[in-house]
């Protein structure tokens, strides 16, 4: 069933595209970075944002293949629509060396394995903890927050080599690693609409 779009939210991003120029941008590229954007009501993201086209496109087609999706917190599951989660955090302990947030991606990796793609949107912690996993993401979108290991956490991801989603500030939090996944989930497999059609 096609996605109808609230007459508020599409004035929105016309009004974003009025202030800055996405025009140049591959299809999904452009597709996160505008509703991140959108969700912060934050322009900085244009040159935060560090994403690659090439990593998008694999992991667009696993999401509507059905790939699991696992959140860190239920604040991002409860931004993600038209989509179940995975969030184990209910489920954790912290122990000596592991926070909370880190073991519920520990028990979620567990119960995914492989393949899926993981939003983070909160704990550095729980996106360390992933990048000592063996997981093979198809998309690490690690949009963790704070100034505490935030920017760090980011910068090891980049640093991994997985196909990912980060930015380099300390800036990040739930409702932006929620747009960035549901940007994907918004952007049908074929045809592409134009961004106009699909904001």
């Amino acid at each position: 069933m096609p996605r109808v779009v609230h007459p508020i939210e599409q004035e929105s991003f016309r009004r974003l595209r009025a202030r800055l120029d996405t025009s140049h941008l591959p299809p999904l590229t452009r597709a996160v970075v505008e509703r991140v954007i959108h969700s912060a009501a934050d322009l900085e993201y244009a040159t935060d944002l560090v994403l690659d086209e090439a990593h998008l496109r694999p992991a667009h087609a696993a999401l509507h293949a059905g790939a699991p999706v696992v959140v860190d917190v239920e604040m991002v599951a409860a931004g993600i629509t038209r989509r179940d989660t995975v969030c184990r955090l209910k489920d954790a302990r912290s122990g000596p060396g592991l926070t909370r947030s880190a073991h519920a991606i520990r028990l979620a990796y567990e119960e995914v394995g492989s393949g899926a793609l993981w939003v983070i949107g909160c704990a550095p912690t729980a996106l360390e903890e992933l990048l000592t996993l063996d997981a093979r993401p198809a998309l690490v979108i690690g949009l963790p927050v704070g100034f505490v290991g935030a920017a760090e956490s980011k910068a090891a991801l980049r640093d991994s080599g997985l196909p990912a989603v980060s930015n380099v500030s300390e800036k990040g939090g739930s409702a932006v690693a929620a747009a960035a996944l549901n940007a994907l989930l918004y952007q049908p497999l074929s045809p592409t609409p134009s961004p106009e059609e699909n904001p």
